[in-house]
């Protein structure tokens, strides 16, 4: 067996192997010499297990991971490969392999701090990995919070509220036909969203057999390149399509001297799964946890008992409305009745009261790997075999999680824009809020069949906006860096890979009109109030981090979303229920308003708000007390990391939700960005040498190595590096 590991000036890996089988094991061996200590966090988070060296505050993630059975649905997902496609299933095998061939000599200091040694992969570890980084990635929360908003606000507030929030990962792409570039053949570009960690959620690679040669972007962890490739003749890349595809259920649950059984919809009693499990907790005594699986799903939130302290009742017979008392929150359940294991599903025949009686809230999540045993694994190899456009649309065939818009070109002129991924088909209301388990009529009735799109001269742009996978989903991202782009390709007749950055870049925020018109409108202000006015109206509505205009605008942007959020009109909304807290980022009503801004600004009534009013005390807050600096010297990048170190000086950025340049505050609670681009490339169908690719940190996870950070500046910069293609150019590297 022949591997042969290089680096190129910036320490990406390409690697070279006989065949598909080695190359991964090449694949899984460099990751983990790159990025060992984001495998173990990885690995732990798709356990359930990181409380363990974590701490508490990892807690929650913890809980959410054993009760929604993640590892448990990896191990399916990976037995039914074993049985449909045994050649991926292996291909997946020599990765972890690699991984468990590095990783117990790895010099990454972070395991001495955490006091942790590396652990062991299994074969699945991979697609628990998968699994746990795209679990929210639909953001099925969002339907706590319309059951929420419609409880207290009415039906209307679904619409109203509905935009791209702070949970929701997304992104920009665009792909130019030939006839749009100076070279003739088509180009991709575009840059995915997700929470800026360190190291980066994307892992610039190459890999090369005699079956194929590509580049692209890899998550770590997982064998080949998913989401953004280019084997020379074709590539392809991906935005969340906002797709719904997870559905909630209120569960009603008793305990019995067998175990826990669900009301079903044929008004029976019907035994569920039981057990309990342990998580350990650094410097903290461990907590018993208890999963519950009904016909449904896993029981995610509550149990037979409710939530702890008996909060949120339900109560009624089938399909009665809540009654909630009580404010209390923890983030566990615990139980003293003796395990059940048992996988039986037998009835209990009695039928459900027909008076009402009280039952406490829970819910079960149904998604679509725990229900098909399929994570489309089967997809990544068909990927890196392609040779044309069809090739890459069988492949996404394949695909399951997550649903994705997917765009592809080859060198032959093939264009490809659709939709890929599992939706199941059910009834509307699935779609929208929690609906109740007891009551016929919302059961899984097959697959949607994806959408498909063309181009508009020449052009189709992605950004997770209503467009192919419109009939999917229910909430998308606004229009404007969609509209933005497109505006902005219509400048000019042919594109270049080198013109790329300038659209990367765009810091126009559209979003703030709503706001502009009316504060422009006011008169009756105080001097200061009314300077701050007049400077807004000639803003030329650019996020520049060196903006004094931009900070202006986002100083007053935020005095009025906490003056909405503190209206007595949303007060119901003000305290989350007491779910747990890896699910109330979905759930607090000050990112809600900050993100729907301009929806509530543009309503015909809100409620009985004077929004004018609203505005002016902002604009009177501001003049007060306005903001020194430019916009970067509060909205700087606030990069996750596992082992937080508080020394770090945070980079200044341009850029806003709605920009192009999507950094993700959120107004009125703070301006640092968690959310931004992933990675940035462009893939150019004519000579694949001149694409460009870039990330926010580095090839390297570990600290002090030459390659830990060194792309940050061009990130920052908005500048990109070139994809080295010629093997003469790059150095070896030792086994």
């Amino acid at each position: 067996m022949s591997i042969e590991i290089y680096r190129d000036a910036w320490g990406i890996p390409h690697l070279r192997a006989d065949g598909a089988r080695e190359l991964a094991r090449a694949q899984g061996r460099v990751t983990a010499r790159d990025r060992a200590w984001q495998l173990e966090v990885e690995r732990h988070r798709a356990q359930g297990t990181s409380a363990a060296f974590l701490g508490a505050g990892a807690l929650s993630w913890d809980t959410l991971a054993r009760r929604v059975r993640l590892d448990d649905t990896a191990r399916r997902c990976f037995r039914a490969l074993e049985r449909r496609d045994p050649e991926t299933a292996d291909w997946v095998r020599a990765y972890v392999d690699g991984v468990n061939d590095e990783l117990p000599g790895t010099e990454a200091p972070e395991f001495a701090r955490a006091g942790l040694a590396p652990g062991r992969w299994e074969p699945w570890t991979p697609l628990g990995v998968w699994l746990a980084v795209h679990l929210l990635f639909a953001g099925f929360p969002a339907k706590l919070w319309r059951e929420e908003a419609i409880r207290h606000l009415g039906p209307e507030s679904v619409g109203l509220f509905a935009t791209d929030g702070p949970g929701t990962s997304g992104s920009n792409g665009w792909l130019l036909a030939g006839a749009r570039t100076t070279s003739g053949h088509a180009l991709l570009a575009g840059d995915p969203h997700r929470y800026i960690e360190d190291p980066g959620v994307y892992q610039q690679i190459r890999l090369s057999c005699p079956e194929f040669d590509v580049v692209g972007l890899a998550v770590p962890g997982i064998p080949g390149i998913a989401h953004f490739g280019h084997t020379g003749a074709v590539a392809w890349s991906i935005t969340n399509a906002m797709a719904d595809y997870q559905d909630l259920y209120r569960e009603r649950l008793r305990r019995t001297g067998a175990g826990v059984e669900a009301l079903g919809p044929d008004g029976l009693w019907h035994r569920a799964t039981r057990h309990t499990e342990t998580i350990e907790i650094a410097g903290e005594p461990p907590v018993e946890v208890e999963i519950i699986e009904t016909e449904r799903g896993p029981v995610i939130v509550g149990g037979p008992e409710g939530l702890d302290g008996g909060v949120l009742l339900e109560e009624g017979t089938a399909g009665a409305g809540a009654a909630r008392t009580g404010t209390a929150r923890t983030q566990t359940a615990r139980t003293r009745t003796p395990d059940d294991t048992s996988p039986d599903t037998r009835t209990t025949a009695h039928p459900a009261p027909d008076t009402p009686l009280p039952f406490r809230l829970a819910l079960s999540l149904r998604h679509p790997p725990r229900v098909t045993e399929d994570l489309g694994f089967s997809a990544l190899l068909p990927l890196l075999r392609a040779r044309e456009v069809a090739d890459v649309d069988r492949a996404f065939e394949l695909w399951a999680e997550p649903v994705n818009v997917v765009q592809a070109a080859d060198t032959e002129g093939g264009l490809l824009h659709r939709v890929a991924g599992y939706v199941p088909v059910r009834d509307e209301a699935n779609r929208t809020r929690l609906v109740p388990a007891w009551e016929p009529g919302h059961e899984w009735r097959g697959r949607h069949t994806t959408p498909r799109a063309g181009l508009v001269d020449g052009v189709a742009v992605m950004a997770n906006q209503r467009g192919p996978a419109t009939p999917l989903g229910v909430e998308f991202a606004p229009p404007h860096r969609a509209d933005r782009i497109a505006g902005l390709l219509a400048e000019k007749e042919r594109w270049s890979p080198a013109d790329m950055p300038s659209i990367h870049t765009d810091t126009h925020l559209a979003s703030a009109q709503p706001l502009l018109d009316r504060a422009t409108a006011l008169d009756d202000l105080s001097p200061g109030a009314a300077a701050v006015r007049d400077t807004l109206r000639h803003w030329d509505r650019r996020m520049d981090a060196s903006s004094h205009e931009a900070a202006l605008y986002a100083a007053v942007r935020g005095a009025v979303v906490r003056r909405l959020a503190a209206h007595p009109a949303f007060a119901a909304l003000a305290d989350p229920p007491a779910y747990p807290d890896v699910l109330l980022p979905w759930l607090g009503l000050v990112p809600r308003i900050a993100f729907a801004l301009e929806h509530l600004l543009r309503a015909e009534e809100l409620y009985g708000i004077d929004r004018d009013g609203t505005v002016r005390e902002a604009l009177e807050e501001v003049a007060a007390e306005p903001p020194r600096g430019v916009w970067g010297d509060t909205h700087r990048l606030a990069a996750w990391r596992a082992l937080p170190d508080a020394d770090r000086e945070l980079p200044a950025l341009s850029g806003d939700h709605d920009c192009v340049l999507c950094t993700s505050a959120v107004p009125g609670l703070t301006d640092l960005a968690a959310r931004g681009p992933a990675a940035r490339y462009v893939w150019d169908l004519a000579r694949r040498e001149d694409s460009l690719w870039v990330v926010p940190m580095g090839a390297s996870g570990l600290p002090g190595s030459a390659h830990h950070h060194d792309q940050l500046p061009l990130w920052l910069r908005g500048e990109l590096a070139p994809v080295v293609t010629d093997w003469r150019q790059l150095t070896k590297e030792g086994i």
